[in-house]
Protein backbone atom coordinates (compact mmCIF):
# COMPACT_ATOMS: atom_id res chain seq x y z
CA UNK A 1 0.00 0.00 0.00
CA UNK A 2 1.66 3.21 -0.99
CA UNK A 3 1.21 6.35 0.95
CA UNK A 4 1.21 9.83 -0.38
CA UNK A 5 2.91 12.49 1.64
CA UNK A 6 1.52 15.52 3.00
CA UNK A 7 2.99 18.87 1.90
CA UNK A 8 5.22 20.50 4.99
CA UNK A 9 5.00 23.82 4.91
CA UNK A 10 8.05 26.30 6.00
CA UNK A 11 7.94 29.89 7.36
CA UNK A 12 8.27 31.49 4.04
CA UNK A 13 6.91 28.85 1.48
CA UNK A 14 5.89 25.27 0.42
CA UNK A 15 8.83 22.64 0.17
CA UNK A 16 11.08 22.44 -2.96
CA UNK A 17 8.84 21.00 -5.52
CA UNK A 18 10.42 17.44 -6.90
CA UNK A 19 10.78 15.31 -9.47
CA UNK A 20 11.03 11.36 -9.72
CA UNK A 21 12.94 10.12 -13.06
CA UNK A 22 11.97 6.35 -13.17
CA UNK A 23 14.87 4.21 -13.38
CA UNK A 24 14.45 1.02 -15.00
CA UNK A 25 18.18 0.19 -16.63
CA UNK A 26 16.52 2.32 -19.80
CA UNK A 27 19.39 4.89 -21.69
CA UNK A 28 19.34 8.80 -21.36
CA UNK A 29 18.53 8.78 -17.90
CA UNK A 30 21.26 11.49 -16.64
CA UNK A 31 20.35 13.61 -19.27
CA UNK A 32 17.14 14.41 -18.50
CA UNK A 33 18.61 14.60 -14.94
CA UNK A 34 21.37 17.36 -15.51
CA UNK A 35 18.00 19.32 -17.72
CA UNK A 36 15.98 19.77 -14.95
CA UNK A 37 19.14 20.26 -13.06
CA UNK A 38 19.70 23.49 -15.74
CA UNK A 39 16.30 24.88 -14.84
CA UNK A 40 16.68 24.84 -11.45
CA UNK A 41 14.65 21.90 -10.54
CA UNK A 42 15.26 18.99 -8.03
CA UNK A 43 15.52 15.78 -9.49
CA UNK A 44 16.02 12.35 -8.32
CA UNK A 45 16.65 9.21 -10.14
CA UNK A 46 14.93 6.23 -8.24
CA UNK A 47 13.07 3.35 -8.95
CA UNK A 48 11.42 3.30 -5.08
CA UNK A 49 7.71 3.45 -5.81
CA UNK A 50 7.29 5.36 -2.41
CA UNK A 51 9.91 7.84 -3.93
CA UNK A 52 7.95 8.13 -7.32
CA UNK A 53 4.24 8.30 -5.90
CA UNK A 54 5.56 11.11 -3.41
CA UNK A 55 7.15 12.73 -6.09
CA UNK A 56 5.36 16.43 -7.88
CA UNK A 57 6.40 15.01 -10.96
CA UNK A 58 7.31 11.71 -12.42
CA UNK A 59 9.31 11.41 -15.84
CA UNK A 60 10.11 7.94 -17.74
CA UNK A 61 12.99 8.15 -20.16
CA UNK A 62 14.17 6.04 -22.37
CA UNK A 63 16.49 4.74 -24.69
CA UNK A 64 16.03 1.23 -25.90
CA UNK A 65 14.19 -1.97 -26.81
CA UNK A 66 10.40 -1.86 -26.19
CA UNK A 67 10.49 -5.31 -25.18
CA UNK A 68 13.16 -4.93 -22.70
CA UNK A 69 12.29 -1.59 -21.36
CA UNK A 70 8.94 -3.58 -20.34
CA UNK A 71 10.50 -6.53 -18.62
CA UNK A 72 12.64 -4.45 -16.55
CA UNK A 73 9.19 -2.24 -15.00
CA UNK A 74 7.84 -5.59 -14.54
CA UNK A 75 10.81 -6.90 -12.43
CA UNK A 76 11.53 -3.60 -10.85
CA UNK A 77 8.05 -3.59 -9.63
CA UNK A 78 7.13 -0.75 -11.38
CA UNK A 79 4.60 -1.32 -13.75
CA UNK A 80 1.45 -0.84 -11.13
CA UNK A 81 3.64 2.07 -9.55
CA UNK A 82 3.21 3.79 -13.15
CA UNK A 83 -0.54 3.02 -13.16
CA UNK A 84 -1.01 4.24 -9.60
CA UNK A 85 0.53 7.71 -10.63
CA UNK A 86 -2.05 7.88 -13.46
CA UNK A 87 -4.86 6.99 -11.35
CA UNK A 88 -3.17 9.64 -8.47
CA UNK A 89 -2.85 12.23 -11.75
CA UNK A 90 0.56 13.19 -10.94
CA UNK A 91 1.92 15.35 -13.54
CA UNK A 92 3.71 12.28 -16.03
CA UNK A 93 5.30 12.74 -18.73
CA UNK A 94 7.15 9.89 -21.13
CA UNK A 95 10.35 10.59 -23.41
CA UNK A 96 11.01 8.54 -26.51
CA UNK A 97 10.55 5.23 -25.38
CA UNK A 98 8.92 6.35 -22.41
CA UNK A 99 6.27 7.28 -24.84
CA UNK A 100 6.04 4.25 -26.28
CA UNK A 101 5.71 2.19 -23.35
CA UNK A 102 2.71 3.90 -22.41
CA UNK A 103 0.56 2.14 -25.77
CA UNK A 104 -0.60 -1.31 -26.31
CA UNK A 105 2.01 -2.78 -28.38
CA UNK A 106 4.94 -2.02 -30.73
CA UNK A 107 6.65 -3.69 -33.97
CA UNK A 108 9.28 -4.22 -32.08
CA UNK A 109 8.43 -6.46 -29.59
CA UNK A 110 6.05 -9.00 -30.93
CA UNK A 111 3.72 -10.38 -27.88
CA UNK A 112 4.81 -8.13 -25.13
CA UNK A 113 2.17 -6.16 -23.84
CA UNK A 114 3.06 -2.04 -23.09
CA UNK A 115 1.88 -0.55 -19.89
CA UNK A 116 -1.84 0.22 -21.66
CA UNK A 117 -2.37 3.62 -20.26
CA UNK A 118 -3.58 5.09 -23.72
CA UNK A 119 -4.83 2.93 -26.75
CA UNK A 120 -2.94 3.11 -29.85
CA UNK A 121 0.07 0.74 -31.35
CA UNK A 122 4.17 1.47 -32.05
CA UNK A 123 4.69 0.89 -35.86
CA UNK A 124 8.45 -0.14 -37.68
CA UNK A 125 9.20 3.36 -39.74
CA UNK A 126 8.56 1.91 -43.49
CA UNK A 127 11.77 2.03 -45.09
CA UNK A 128 11.73 4.76 -48.30
CA UNK A 129 14.31 5.60 -50.40
CA UNK A 130 16.06 9.11 -49.57
CA UNK A 131 15.35 8.18 -45.51
CA UNK A 132 17.32 6.98 -42.85
CA UNK A 133 16.38 4.34 -40.06
CA UNK A 134 16.72 5.00 -37.59
CA UNK A 135 15.57 8.58 -37.89
CA UNK A 136 18.03 10.65 -36.32
CA UNK A 137 17.83 14.53 -35.84
CA UNK A 138 15.88 17.79 -35.84
CA UNK A 139 12.11 17.96 -37.19
CA UNK A 140 9.91 20.82 -36.88
CA UNK A 141 6.05 19.88 -35.43
CA UNK A 142 2.78 20.73 -35.93
CA UNK A 143 0.28 20.89 -33.12
CA UNK A 144 -3.02 19.67 -33.69
CA UNK A 145 -5.00 19.57 -30.23
CA UNK A 146 -3.87 22.32 -27.74
CA UNK A 147 -1.39 20.74 -25.61
CA UNK A 148 -0.11 22.19 -22.31
CA UNK A 149 3.83 21.26 -23.04
CA UNK A 150 3.53 23.52 -25.77
CA UNK A 151 2.22 26.72 -24.15
CA UNK A 152 4.13 29.71 -25.70
CA UNK A 153 6.27 27.44 -28.23
CA UNK A 154 5.56 28.62 -31.48
CA UNK A 155 4.26 26.00 -34.32
CA UNK A 156 7.25 24.59 -36.76
CA UNK A 157 9.40 24.63 -33.19
CA UNK A 158 12.49 22.44 -34.28
CA UNK A 159 13.04 19.39 -31.63
CA UNK A 160 15.16 16.65 -31.49
CA UNK A 161 14.30 13.10 -32.45
CA UNK A 162 16.10 9.13 -31.87
CA UNK A 163 13.98 6.53 -33.48
CA UNK A 164 12.84 3.62 -35.56
CA UNK A 165 9.62 3.41 -34.25
CA UNK A 166 6.72 5.53 -34.46
CA UNK A 167 3.37 6.02 -32.08
CA UNK A 168 -0.06 5.48 -34.11
CA UNK A 169 -2.27 6.90 -31.35
CA UNK A 170 -6.05 5.36 -31.46
CA UNK A 171 -7.85 8.58 -30.16
CA UNK A 172 -6.31 11.37 -32.04
CA UNK A 173 -7.88 13.85 -30.01
CA UNK A 174 -4.84 13.13 -27.38
CA UNK A 175 -2.01 14.14 -30.13
CA UNK A 176 -0.69 17.27 -29.29
CA UNK A 177 2.24 17.57 -31.85
CA UNK A 178 2.78 16.17 -35.14
CA UNK A 179 5.97 15.93 -37.52
CA UNK A 180 6.68 14.38 -40.87
CA UNK A 181 9.51 11.71 -41.44
CA UNK A 182 7.78 8.98 -44.23
CA UNK A 183 4.88 8.83 -42.49
CA UNK A 184 2.77 11.40 -40.28
CA UNK A 185 3.94 10.86 -36.37
CA UNK A 186 1.99 11.51 -33.46
CA UNK A 187 5.06 13.07 -32.05
CA UNK A 188 3.03 14.06 -28.39
CA UNK A 189 0.50 13.62 -26.91
CA UNK A 190 -1.69 14.75 -23.80
CA UNK A 191 -4.23 12.96 -21.82
CA UNK A 192 -5.40 14.54 -18.04
CA UNK A 193 -1.94 14.66 -16.64
CA UNK A 194 -0.31 11.93 -18.76
CA UNK A 195 2.04 13.79 -21.18
CA UNK A 196 4.69 12.09 -23.68
CA UNK A 197 6.54 12.69 -26.33
CA UNK A 198 8.85 10.94 -28.87
CA UNK A 199 11.48 13.71 -29.69
CA UNK A 200 13.75 14.56 -26.79
CA UNK A 201 13.23 17.59 -24.65
CA UNK A 202 16.21 17.25 -22.84
CA UNK A 203 18.54 17.37 -25.93
CA UNK A 204 16.34 19.60 -27.71
CA UNK A 205 17.80 22.93 -26.89
CA UNK A 206 16.23 26.30 -26.03
CA UNK A 207 13.09 24.45 -27.41
CA UNK A 208 13.53 21.93 -25.37
CA UNK A 209 13.97 23.21 -21.70
CA UNK A 210 11.09 25.75 -22.52
CA UNK A 211 8.91 22.15 -23.10
CA UNK A 212 10.26 20.62 -19.62
CA UNK A 213 9.38 24.17 -18.14
CA UNK A 214 6.18 23.66 -18.98
CA UNK A 215 5.68 20.02 -17.55
CA UNK A 216 6.97 21.24 -14.23
CA UNK A 217 4.83 24.09 -13.99
CA UNK A 218 1.91 21.70 -14.65
CA UNK A 219 0.16 20.94 -11.25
Amino acid sequence: MYCRRKKKLSATSMEENVTAIIDYDAGNIKSVEKALQALGEEAVITRDGEKILNADHVILPGVGAFGDAMNKLRLYGLEEVIHEVVRRQIPFLGICLGLQLLFERSDESEGVKGLGVLPGEILKIPEQQGLKIPHIGWNSLKYPNQGRLFHEIEEEAYVYFVHSYYLKAADEKIVTATTQYGKLIHASVEWNNVFACQFHPEKSSRTGLAILKNFINIK
